[in-house]
């Protein structure tokens, strides 16, 4: 396997969840595969909670790709069909942090996410 820029932000991001986070690695999947209107598309990370549900959706881009309100589209159209509680957006030097508010169908923004516990 070619290890790409974008992977290696993946694999960074994974291991600061587990190390960091101190999410299990059980709990977290690569690239999991989801329709969208017809159309397959793969979550770069997807992080469950010991109910089976989606807890945190991440996307990660490569070092070079600049973040921005199309990134969050793309999350946010993901996040319809997951309806996970959190929302990553990481290329390795910036990461964004939302929590999801389902009541006003938008998200807010964190300094980082929740500590497994």
């Amino acid at each position: 396997m070619v290890l790409t820029p974008e992977e290696w932000v993946r694999q960074h991001f994974v291991q600061f969840l587990i190390d960091v986070k101190k999410y299990p690695r059980s709990l977290i999947a690569l690239e999991k595969q989801l329709t969208i209107n017809n159309r397959k598309k793969r979550t770069d990370i997807l992080v469950f909670n010991t109910d089976g549900e989606h807890e945190i959706i991440v996307e990660c881009k490569a070092p070079s790709i600049k973040i921005t309100q199309a990134t969050f589209d793309q999350i946010a159209r993901y996040n319809l069909k997951l309806n996970a509680n959190y929302l990553i957006v990481t290329n390795g030097l910036e990461h964004f942090y939302c929590k999801m508010d389902f009541e006003k169908e938008t998200y807010i923004f964190l300094e980082t996410i929740p500590d497994y516990n």
